[in-house]
């Protein structure tokens, strides 16, 4: 059966291959239903360097933009242009104005890789102060309540360096959780955690994400999921949210097979 997939890079962002047309053809192959991309969102050109720099200059946007666009004339299924934001308040605008309105993407993802504090950045997964991680946590739901996102990728991807889980991550992921529901947000299970290389924690060996106990307590709660493949290459377009979905199987999920788009 032909699925969806909404989390899609390209060469843009500096560590994936191939532009759209390469995923266009491949997911055609490969049975899908939808394709969306969400490459590395630019920032304001003055602002660049703020960021790690895995990720398109905005001079770049508008030619990303035109080969999604011309890959969906070329597809028999809806093909979406999307952006993947790290979220800050002050590029708010930047979000609304900018990338939804002077470039017309069709949505945007919140991928909270990084804790930004002024100009520096922690990745999440090497937090390790409990405020740091409090403040990750609370900036997620906060990008999450803006209503600029139309889901959350990768929810568990502060346990991707073999953090154990603990009563304390449990209630922050809890809260989470409950925040991407009051929002009507889906959760995102990452197929691109499932095929890189394991870690290891207290418990043992695991993937880097998706992690069970998170999706067990979102199964629970009965949240709404979306499995996609975050796509780095075109042979993975559709097969990882294969892999994504048969995760979601395990916890009794069914995923949501459409995104709500921008208006």
């Amino acid at each position: 059966m032909p699925i969806p997939n909404y989390h899609t890079h390209t060469a843009l962002c500096g560590h994936a291959d191939g532009m759209p047309a390469d995923y266009l053809e491949q997911a055609v192959r490969g049975g899908c239903s939808a394709l969306g991309f969400s490459d590395h969102c630019p920032y304001p050109a003055d602002e660049y360097d703020t960021w790690p720099n895995m990720r398109m200059h905005a001079a770049e946007a508008p030619q990303y933009i035109a080969a999604v666009r011309q890959a969906a004339a070329q597809a028999p299924f809806p093909v979406y242009a999307g952006f993947e934001c790290e979220y800050a308040p002050r590029y708010e605008s930047w979000y609304r104005d900018t990338l939804l309105g002077e470039f017309g993407a069709h949505y945007l993802v919140l991928g909270q890789h990084w804790l930004p504090s002024g100009r520096s950045m922690t990745y999440a997964p090497e937090l390790t102060e409990p405020a740091d991680i409090r403040a990750y946590f609370a900036l997620t739901i906060r990008a999450m309540q803006t209503g600029l996102f139309a889901f959350l990728a990768h929810p568990d991807i502060i346990m991707a360096d073999g953090r154990s889980w603990n009563d304390e991550l449990g209630a922050l992921f809890s809260d989470l959780i409950d925040a991407a529901m009051g929002c009507h947000m889906p959760l995102e299970i990452n197929g691109y955690g499932l095929v890189k290389q394991a870690v290891r924690s207290s418990h043992g060996s695991r993937q880097p994400y998706p992690v069970d106990q998170f999706w067990q307590l979102a199964a629970d709660k009965h949240a709404e999921v979306i499995c996609n493949s975050d796509a780095h290459t075109s042979a993975a377009v559709i097969e990882n949210a294969h892999r994504a979905r048969r995760y979601a199987a395990r916890f009794g999920i069914t995923p949501i097979e459409s995104l709500r788009l921008a208006e």
